[in-house]
């Protein structure tokens, strides 16, 4: 069984993020030059009520209230006047229409997904080049002809229907699949027979950060949902009581059997893996977005076999890797938080039997594959990739070849296998795939694709900076080669800072565009990421959030002063959890940046858990119900620390109005607050794209629309070019 969707990761805040990349990056921004809007024009009223709530004997005014009800006829009225005048402004904006000319170039080439193997056929992903979603294929040998399994495009008009997620079985013979529609978090499991590429009759529904495991005999498999919402509103009801089931081909849903549930821990996810001899469940049991985790497993050889609880303690990080019958192994940062590999044997689970097999090194252990019988292990080293190899005892084998500095990722297979297929991106390197041979630990180019560009103009250099408080931070700097430092460089710098979350090389023909213009592109590894483990994410969480906030205000200000920029030429972005650290910044310093892009982002910090899944961001975050992390987040949240009377930089605010994971609310509440607020004749605009969400799954012309949007707005109020 091979599963796209890494139900863990998707369960994440940082999804949103990581998978948006390529808008997100180009959510940023240009030089400031600002211009009065002409003729001068009044933002849509914004109604402000008296509402007031009490946190801890603390009185917090919430005068936008009323625009967290999507449905209003009030919001619906407000949502269609900001987009009137925001798209008006963008449609006089000579530079757009070339942008999305150029942008549309750019994006018009093949793309490969890493290919993987079920049942001796072999399976990918490629989009032709402007396709709105890729399409699935598959291969009965390595470079055989090529037959559609499915194509997404072909199950919507406007490419909003998108795969959410998508496991084979073990023969090869059955594709269980995800589909969403408009960028929701919700899913609906299908499957098809891969030889016919039609599907059977089995349909599944409310299903939600879950992907699929299949038995070994094929006759059916495991996912997990929620139940039915008995709420109207299903888009904002919040998730709580997952549970985890078996499907059987052939039978309705309402049959499935329920294997796992607790009715006692309405904050518990599950996710199901079937270990690749079939023998053992292994039952992944996460909270929010805590890193820590834990994990249950049940055999499933004996009939009625009781769940096992083998790791309950929730006191670290436990991936599961693989299996020797009942020994398993782990990926954890137990003891170790860069993270090192252990074994634990079912028969002797005391930890003192527990025996490591990759201590904890300088680097961070990203993530451990068992394939052909090795241990290959991918390891960050100052935000870059590094792959080793080891054997089964764990003795180092060899190191694998990259091609330069960026990010590899892929390494998947089965035991059996002699082959694994990688991809490598950098900033200007598009996604390449690789063959690896295990046994000879020799990479073959596979799959590399042509883009209209020349990636020799340009160069990529990492530089450390100190933040307020003296830690080292690094950070990626892209340029055209030959770049003089002396001030005038419109630069995006870009940010995340939270939730594990690192940010690595990686290619985007969006952000090609912005650096043949002559654009700097800048990437911060803010501390709340996993570029250096477990402490530097911590470093960044709760309590110490502000810490991001101040290693990002860090960056700008080392940008500034080594002349790469200025102050009226540097624009900040960021989406997700980003879009609060934007937000953040220019409540905290709109001083000192000619733009800022907050896309998607959480805004209101008070109210965050009520929707959705944004409880489980409280373990990042920590809780508005706890007064002393009140204080902390009342200090920053970005809706509550707009102050009229401020000259706050332009401003384009973007978001969804299907996004089911960051609540449409937090931008339209920000917005409305900033744009009553502004003091100066910088543009306040907010961009509400419909027929989408939180950024997976965005169809190719509406990512080429937003980043066209986006980079008109800074190229007119940031004066590139003149």
């Amino acid at each position: 069984m091979h599963l796209i969707t890494s139900p863990q990761l998707s369960f994440l805040l940082i999804a949103g993020a990581l998978l948006f990349d390529a808008a997100a990056s180009a959510h940023a921004a240009s030089p400031r030059k600002t211009l009065p809007m002409t003729p001068p024009f009044s933002y849509p009223a914004a109604r402000k009520s008296d509402q007031i709530d009490e946190y801890h004997g603390t009185k917090v005014p919430d005068p936008y209230r009323w625009l967290e009800d999507l449905d209003s006829e009030e919001t619906k009225a407000w949502v269609e006047a900001q987009n009137k005048i925001t798209f008006g402004y963008l449609n006089q904006i000579p530079e757009r229409e070339k942008l999305k000319e150029r942008l549309t170039k750019l994006w018009n080439y093949e793309r490969y997904g890493v290919p993987f193997k079920e049942g001796g056929r072999y399976f990918y992903s490629k989009n032709d080049g402007l396709q709105n979603q890729s399409v699935f294929y598959w291969m009965d040998r390595l470079n055989g002809e090529p037959k559609v399994l499915i194509d997404p495009n072909k199950l919507s008009e406007d490419g909003t229907v998108a795969l959410s997620g998508l496991a084979i079985s073990d023969d090869g013979k059955r594709m269980a699949y995800g589909l969403s529609a408009s960028g929701s978090d919700w899913k609906e499991w299908k499957v098809r027979d891969v030889e016919a590429g039609k599907d059977l009759k089995d349909h599944l529904k409310w299903s939600k950060f879950s992907g699929a495991s299949w038995t070994p005999d094929g006759k059916g498999f495991y996912y997990s949902r929620y139940d039915e919402p008995k709420d109207a509103n299903a888009l904002a009801a919040v998730n709580y009581f997952q549970k985890l089931y078996y499907h059987e081909l052939g039978t309705p849903q309402s049959e499935d059997r329920l294997v796992y549930h607790r009715p006692d821990q309405k904050e518990w996810g599950f996710h199901g893996h079937v270990t690749e001899d079939g023998e053992y469940l292994i039952i992944t049991i996460t909270q929010g977005t805590d890193v820590k985790n834990r994990v249950y497993y049940k055999n499933l050889r004996e009939k009625d076999a009781e769940v096992v609880e083998l790791l309950d303690a929730f006191d670290a990080s436990y991936g599961f890797v693989g299996n020797d019958g009942p020994v398993f192994y782990f990926q954890t940062n137990l003891d170790a938080p860069r993270y090192r590999l252990i074994a634990i044997d079912t028969r002797k689970p005391g930890r003192e039997h527990w025996k490591e097999l990759l201590p904890q090194a300088k680097e961070t252990l990203e993530s451990v594959s068992l394939v052909g019988d090795r241990f290959i292990a991918e390891y960050l080293k100052d935000a870059k990739s590094q792959v080793k190899v080891h054997d089964m005892s764990g003795k180092f084998l060899r190191e694998v070849d990259l091609p330069g500095i960026g990010s590899a990722g892929g390494f998947g297979g089965k035991r059996a296998d002699r082959e694994t297929f990688y991809a490598f991106t950098s900033f200007t390197t598009p996604t390449t795939i690789y063959r690896y041979d295990i046994e000879t630990g020799k990479s073959e180019l596979y799959r590399e694709p042509k883009v209209d560009f020349d990636p020799d103009a340009f160069e990529t250099k990492q530089v450390f900076y100190a933040s307020k408080d003296g830690t080292k931070v690094p950070m990626f700097i892209v340029h055209k080669k030959g770049l003089k430092l002396d001030g005038t460089n419109p630069t995006i710098l870009y940010g995340y800072g939270g939730f594990n979350a690192s940010m690595t090389p990686g290619f985007s023909p969006g952000r090609i565009a912005w650096l043949e213009r002559g654009g700097v592109y800048a990437v911060a590894n803010l501390r709340g990421g996993g570029e250096y483990g477990e402490e530097w994410h911590q470093a960044g969480m709760k309590l110490k959030k502000q810490n991001v906030f101040d290693d990002f205000i860090a960056a700008a200000e080392w940008l500034i002063e080594k002349k790469y920029t200025s102050k009226a030429k540097l624009a900040i972005s960021g989406g997700s959890n980003g879009g609060l650290l934007v937000g953040a910044a220019i409540t905290q310093r709109p001083d000192l940046f000619g733009a800022a892009v907050p896309d998607v982002g959480v805004m209101d910090m008070l109210r965050f858990p009520k929707f959705t899944i944004g409880w489980a961001w409280t373990s990042d975050y920590g809780s508005p119900e706890d007064p002393e992390e009140f204080r902390a987040l009342h200090a920053y949240s970005p809706y509550h620390n707009v102050k009229p009377g401020t000259k706050y930089p332009p401003t384009l605010v973007t978001t969804a109005d299907h996004d089911d994971r960051v609540w449409p609310g937090h931008s339209f509440k920000f917005a409305a607050a900033l744009q009553a607020a502004q003091a100066g004749d910088a543009p306040v605009l907010i961009r509400i794209e419909t027929k989408a969400g939180h950024g997976a799954g965005k169809p190719t012309a509406k990512v080429i629309e937003q980043i066209a949007d986006v980079y008109g707005f800074l190229i007119k109020t940031l004066g590139v070019g003149e």
